[in-house]
């Protein structure tokens, strides 16, 4: 009451400060007096506008004289603590800043200077072992004013905590401002707060682990008994792995979750969405979301050597005011590189990440056409040419992200598919290296070029074309893909989305047709060449008929003198 509404000089021992800010505010306080004493700050209620940010708006507390003095913490919408911040010397400085959006921002805070050689009985510390019993200082005498306690538990591994107050008697108001008890999912202060409590009740908390955290911090007015607590630990269920599946294509995601999976964290198919809430799975057996790339809120990121698409599933209860369920995030990655798609799939939970990866590939095809109209493909393999006939060349990405470049970056063709020992350049590092290719202007999902057949000499009369392709992100105007022909020194300092290379062939020469029997091919000139074939192959034919008959006519004259010098003697039968 009575402070400035935007920034003031406070030197009281202790004070209360309620503050009320509009938009665009940009308010100092500074807390100072001269005392060997330290101050600590008790930042016990906030609330700032709805859907504000960290960068837009937030309290930042600088531990010294001005906002020069080195930070000593934040606090803003995504504070999942009630701040307790203590200065090293004897003055603090508060800057609360706020975003343009009209509404009405309520902080309260109190602080107070104190000796930190201090020490008050009965005042926090380390709790270990399976069970145990603790107790605000003076109970069930009133608890001290200015008292900040911090108890750590710590349980056997394997184990979670279960707290129950079994007395519990502070200082009551609706926002528990004043006087409180805020219990910790973890062995830290600053994250994961389970609930803070005040007045009369009997609450009770569980941790997901061994570790919890209980604070009590109270002011100077208003004393109560405080509180009698209890402990004790139960045995967590062996780990759940992920039973989760992502497939990333050039065109969409989808991410398949078991509801027995869903249903160990807490959750079901209910409580699921992704960044975009209107895209809503389909249930079987499974939860599935299926969803093109660029749609359901998937962001990209551009990466330098590779691109990311990102969605995350966030699992939230509904319907209800207030949960002491776990914040989980199952996040899905797409990253695009080096001649696959990686897909990585994790669950965030309390800063515990759960990952599967696997392996895909972009989808990338080669074609030949007909014309430059590049309209109508060219279907057959082997496809054959004239010597020096243009070809056309398209290479295509097949993606619903419209905002892609193809980029040619070097063709290299060679007689044999393995693209061994003999090669030649076509293109190289974006640089016509034939003098007959010409390359079109990179468009959207599309990479084309032109050049005149050939063959290789003393070699196969096979052609097989190889080409190394760079994807870039169109909104990038500095990309590889808008640099065209560049020196190798220039182009290590490059950058592109993702690479790879495809194979088109073999490419053939018309002539070599015969050989591979396909008449219905012929050329008019090859047709014309048919006639002198036949009458060739005839007057062969004669050639060896008369050959074959003068063979068998000096057979039968040599086999006829062999029988008549037969008769010519007769054996002489002995005596």
């Amino acid at each position: 009451v009575g402070v400035p509404r935007c920034g003031a000089s406070l030197h009281e021992l202790n004070k209360a400060l309620r503050i009320e800010l509009k938009a665009n505010a940009d308010c100092v306080w500074q807390i100072q007096r001269n005392t060997n004493q330290t101050i600590r700050l008790v930042f016990s209620y906030f609330k700032f506008a709805p859907s504000s940010s960290c960068e837009t708006e937030s309290v930042k507390v600088y531990d010294g004289p001005s906002t020069d003095s080195p930070l000593l913490g934040q606090v803003c919408s995504d504070t999942d603590a009630v701040p307790v911040l203590q200065s090293s010397s004897d003055s603090l400085t508060l800057l609360i800043t706020t975003n343009s959006v009209a509404f009405t921002r309520n902080f309260f805070f109190f602080y107070y200077f104190f000796s930190p050689e201090t020490k008050t009985e009965n005042c926090g510390g380390q709790l270990t072992g399976p069970n145990g019993t603790f107790t605000s200082p003076n109970y069930p005498a009133t608890y001290p004013a200015f008292t900040y306690c911090v108890w750590h538990i710590q349980t056997p591994k394997n184990t979670k905590i279960n707290l129950q107050f079994q007395d519990f008697f502070l200082e009551l108001d609706q926002n528990c401002q004043f006087d409180f008890t805020a219990v910790y999912d973890g062995l830290t202060t600053n994250t994961g707060l389970i609930g803070k409590v005040c007045g009369r009740a009997l609450p009770t908390f569980e941790s997901s682990s061994n570790v919890m955290t209980v604070v009590l911090s109270t002011d100077n007015t208003n004393s109560y008994r405080g509180f009698s607590a209890q402990y004790t630990s139960a045995s967590l269920p062996g780990p759940v792995e992920p039973d989760t599946l992502l497939t990333c294509s050039s065109d969409s995601m989808k991410i398949v979750l078991s509801k027995s999976y869903l249903a160990s964290l807490g959750y079901n198919e209910t409580h699921l969405r992704l960044n975009d809430p209107a895209c809503s799975p389909f249930v079987t057996d499974s939860v599935i979301f299926y969803f093109p790339l660029v749609s359901c809120g998937t962001t990209k990121k551009d990466e330098g050597q590779s691109i990311t698409y990102t969605n995350i599933i966030s699992l939230s209860a509904t319907g209800n005011i207030i949960t002491r369920r776990k914040s989980i995030q199952i996040i899905a990655k797409c990253k695009m590189e080096n001649n696959s798609t990686l897909e990585v799939i994790y669950v965030t939970k309390n800063n515990i990440i759960q990952n599967t990866t696997a392996v895909g590939r972009y989808n990338v095809s080669m074609s030949f056409y007909d014309s430059d109209s590049f309209s109508t493909p060219v279907h057959q393999s082997p496809y054959y040419v004239d010597l020096n006939q243009t070809l056309f060349t398209e290479i295509s990405l097949h993606s619903t992200d419209p905002n892609l470049l193809v980029f040619v970056d070097t063709c290299i063709a060679s007689p044999q598919p393995d693209f061994g020992s003999l090669t030649y350049d076509l293109i190289r590092s974006g640089c016509n290296k034939d003098d007959t290719v010409v390359t079109y202007p990179p468009r959207e999902h599309y990479g084309r070029f032109k050049f005149n057949a050939f063959k290789f000499l003393r070699s196969s009369p096979s052609v097989y074309l190889q080409c190394e392709i760079l994807i870039c992100d169109s909104n990038n105007t500095n990309s590889r893909c808008t640099e065209g022909c560049i020196s190798r020194q220039k182009r290590a300092v490059s950058s592109y989305m993702w690479k790879t290379n495809t194979v088109v062939g073999p490419i053939r020469l018309k002539r070599d047709l015969r050989s591979a029997d396909h008449p219905e091919s012929l050329t008019k000139a090859d047709a014309e060449e048919t006639p002198n074939l036949q009458q060739y192959s005839f007057y062969a034919l004669l050639l060896v008929v008369l050959i074959s008959n003068i063979i068998v006519v000096v057979a039968v004259v040599l086999k006829y003198h062999k029988h008549q010098a037969g008769y010519g003697y007769q054996k002489i039968q002995s005596s």
